[in-house]
C-alpha cells in the first residue's frame, strides 16, 4: 500500500508560459532514505496511471527495485488527477483552461521535490514504463550530472510522428462527441467519445499477434466484443476526458531536446546523457517500436538496448515474464552505472 502526499509548488511557471497558481505535485515513497542519500530510485507514473499502480509493476521484495534497499519516490504525472490537473484545479485554470504541461515541467517539479523536500542531490536510478519511462529519459537529459542510471521501458525520448497520429485520433474522438461541450461537460462526460477512443486504443495498445491468438480470452473475456466493452470502454469511461486530453498533449509533445540546453537538437540531447542506460522496448509495441530506441541508443554514450519479447504490445510490462526481463535490465543498469 502507498500513501500519496502533496508537495506544494506554489506559483509554478510552465514551459509554455502559463503560471499555474498553487500547483501541487502528488507523490508517495517506499523504503527509507539512507544516511548517504545515495539509494534513491524515482519511478514516475504513466498515462492514466495512479501512484498506486506503479509498485505492482516495478517495486517489490526481492525485485531489482526493492524498498528494503532503496528509497523509492513515485511522483504523479500532471493532468492525471492526483497532481494538479484539469479535474482538480480551480478557476481560472479549470477543465479545458488547464495549461499545457510538458515533460520538462513534470521533471522540474520532481527535481524540486527531491532537492527541497529531501535534500537529495544524486539519483541512483530513474525507471518506469510508457510516459513514466520518457520521464526517465527527460531526467537524464535535464539533470545529467544528477542521474547515475536510467531504465526506460516501452517508451521513447521523442514521440514519433506515427505515434502522434494515434494520439490525435484519440483526442479528436473525444472532442467530436457533442457531450464534450468544449471541455465543460460537468457531470455528463462525453462517454461516446471516450468509448470510440477506447476502440482506437485497443487496436494500437496490443499487438496483431495478441488478437490473432485471441489472448484476451486468457484475461477472462470470452469474445473480442467483451474485451472491448468490459475492459477498454470501462477503463477509459472511468477517466476524466479533460485529463486524458491534457496527458495526451504532454505525450504527443515529448522531446528531451525541447529545452534551453539543447534548443531542439535531439542528437545533442541524447549525447549529453551521462547516465548508464538500459533501454527496454517491447518487441511488438506499436506506439514505441524498437527501431526508435535503436536510433536513440546509437547516440547515447553509455546505453544498451534490451528488447522484451512479448505478444502484449505496449503492455508487455504487465506480463510476469517481461517483469523478470526488465528487472534484469534494471539490475544491469544499476550494477554498471
Amino acid at each position: 500500500m502507498v500513501k500519496p502526499e502533496i508537495f506544494e509548488l506554489g506559483d509554478f511557471a510552465t514551459q509554455r508560459g502559463t503560471v499555474l497558481p498553487d500547483a501541487k505535485l502528488a507523490y508517495a515513497t517506499l523504503g527509507e532514505l539512507n544516511a548517504k542519500k545515495d539509494n534513491v530510485v524515482i519511478c514516475p507514473t504513466w498515462f492514466t496511471g495512479y501512484i498506486g499502480d506503479v509498485p505492482p509493476i516495478f517495486v517489490g521484495e526481492g525485485r531489482a527495485i526493492d524498498p528494503a534497499r532503496h528509497f523509492v519516490i513515485i511522483p504523479a504525472l500532471f493532468s492525471m488527477g492526483e497532481s494538479s490537473s484539469p479535474s482538480n484545479t480551480p478557476p481560472p485554470h479549470e477543465f479545458a483552461r488547464f495549461p499545457h504541461v510538458t515533460y520538462y515541467d513534470n521533471v522540474r517539479a520532481q527535481h524540486r521535490l527531491v532537492t527541497e523536500k529531501f535534500g537529495i542531490d544524486e539519483i541512483a536510478l530513474v525507471a518506469s514504463w510508457s510516459m513514466g519511462g520518457t520521464q526517465a529519459y527527460q531526467w537524464a537529459a535535464q539533470y545529467p550530472e544528477m542521474i547515475k542510471a536510467i531504465a526506460p521501458v516501452a517508451c521513447a525520448a521523442r514521440t514519433g510522428n506515427y505515434n502522434k497520429l494515434f494520439l490525435n485520433s484519440n483526442i479528436k474522438a473525444i472532442k467530436a462527441d457533442p457531450a464534450f461541450k468544449g471541455g465543460y461537460y460537468g457531470d455528463m462526460p462525453p462517454l461516446e467519445g471516450m468509448h470510440v477512443m477506447a476502440h482506437i486504443y485497443a487496436g494500437w495498445g496490443m499487438s496483431e499477434e495478441f488478437y490473432r491468438q485471441e489472448v484476451f480470452k486468457a484475461f477472462g473475456h470470452p469474445t473480442l466484443d467483451d474485451f472491448l466493452a468490459d475492459f477498454w470502454q470501462a477503463y477509459f469511461g472511468a477517466r476524466d476526458a479533460n485529463n486524458l486530453i491534457n496527458q495526451m498533449w504532454t505525450w504527443s509533445n515529448g522531446d528531451i531536446s525541447d529545452q534551453p540546453a539543447y534548443g531542439g537538437d535531439f542528437d545533442k540531447a541524447l549525447g549529453a546523457i551521462k547516465a548508464r542506460a538500459v533501454v527496454m522496448p517491447s518487441s511488438t509495441d506499436q506506439y514505441f517500436p524498437p527501431v526508435d530506441n535503436e536510433a536513440e541508443v546509437a547516440q547515447m554514450p553509455n546505453a544498451t538496448l534490451k528488447v522484451l519479447p512479448s505478444v502484449l504490445g505496449h503492455f508487455a510490462p504487465f506480463s510476469p515474464e517481461s517483469q523478470k526481463d526488465f528487472d534484469d535490465g534494471i539490475r544491469e543498469a544499476m550494477d554498471t552505472a
